[in-house]
């Protein structure tokens, strides 16, 4: 008898293992697709969000360089119109001068004229 009650525990442990098996893999089938497009809804919102990150990073990287460029602009047409000033001053004391020789030239000639 004792060898009897021993099969008859082990086909109940096997009829329960078999019937855990069942349950688990149905609830399996019932959950994973609800599982999966959980994660799949996880995924294309950190996609979206990690866009959101990089177009925000790139937004202020761009305004960042656009505000260096037009500095530089600004300090290149300020130099450009300096030398531009500098260079006008240089020519008027150069005309200045040549006049200043010319006067010289002419007054000499009519002394000596004279």
């Amino acid at each position: 008898m004792n060898e009897q009650t021993t099969q008859n525990h082990d086909y109940r442990f096997l009829a329960g293992f078999a019937m855990g098996g069942a349950v688990g893999a149905g609830l399996a089938l019932w959950l994973v697709p609800r599982a999966a497009a959980e994660i799949r809804a996880r995924a294309v919102d950190s996609a979206r969000n990690l866009g959101d990150a990089v177009s925000g990073q790139y937004r202020d990287a761009r305004g960042r360089v656009a505000g260096a460029v037009d500095g530089f602009t600004r300090k290149g047409q300020g130099l450009r119109d300096g030398v531009c000033d500098t260079v006008v001053r240089a020519a008027q004391e150069v005309e200045s001068s040549a006049q200043s020789v010319q006067r010289y030239a002419e007054d000499a000639k009519t002394r000596k004229a004279v």
